[in-house]
């Protein structure tokens, strides 16, 4: 991969982790749906998925450079 790609998604993917993974937080703390009309316990799971994935995504770019 070439550096300025890789550092690009590489940021972007832990940037938009990280944020969704203290949003996702910061939801359930507040005793706040994290998905309006879902299961509150699949939305919650599956939002926390999506942000170890992302970041986990954007781990994996920074480390190839």
């Amino acid at each position: 991969m070439e550096r300025g790609p890789a550092i690009f998604a590489g940021l972007v993917f832990a940037l938009f982790g990280g944020g969704l993974l203290v949003w996702t937080a910061a939801r359930l703390r507040q005793r706040e749906p994290v998905a309006h009309g879902v299961n509150p316990v699949a939305s919650a799971a599956l939002a926390s998925l999506a942000a170890v994935v992302a970041l986990g995504l954007g781990a994996w770019c920074l480390i190839r450079i």
